[in-house]
């Protein structure tokens, strides 16, 4: 809702609106991994969230378009990276500009248990099977079961605000 002393022009549509209006929701950036057909494959996004601590689970949302979306959807496992404030250039590496393997030139990579990369030193890293996914609209909505965690140094992640990156202020 626009107040009266703010000036705004009308969005020529809802999804513009949305645009508009979830450039107002800082979240934590992510980089989302896998291994799949003998290759690492890397994203970057902001929407993934929770979805159940009982069963633990996460859910991400991926573009028809991504080269990630198929793997994902073929049922690899999966590995949900949040971004340290200081990993910004591993988030831009994966961002679309560079592909394929290259997207790891960046961080400090290894490999889980049954292969799937996961980025040292990252604020958490959420290793997770996959379960299921649903195709809604330009995206896919892949769910994974939580399998294990790692976590790393201060709490201090990378946040995606208004068209670009920022920092959270520390708690008083």
């Amino acid at each position: 809702m626009i107040k009266t002393n703010e000036v705004a022009s009308a969005p020529a549509s809802v999804a513009e609106a949305l645009r508009n209006g979830l450039r107002r929701l800082g979240k934590a950036v992510v980089v989302i991994t896998c291994w799949h057909q003998d290759r690492r494959w890397a994203m970057t996004a902001t929407a993934v969230s929770e979805l159940s601590m009982d069963p633990p689970s996460l859910l991400v949302c991926v573009n028809k378009s991504a080269s990630l979306h198929g793997p994902l959807t073929a049922g690899a496992s999966f590995c949900v990276n949040i971004l340290h404030a200081d990993q910004r250039s591993v988030s831009q590496a994966c961002s679309g500009a560079i592909k394929g393997e290259e997207r790891f030139r960046e961080g400090d990579w290894a490999a889980g248990a049954d292969g799937t990369p996961f980025l040292r030193g990252a604020q958490a890293s959420f290793f997770c099977t996959y379960e299921t996914h649903l195709a809604y609209g330009t995206h896919a909505v892949v769910i994974g079961a939580v399998t294990a965690v790692e976590c790393a140094g201060d709490v201090d992640p990378l946040i995606y605000l208004d068209g670009g990156y920022a920092r959270v202020a520390r708690r008083e």
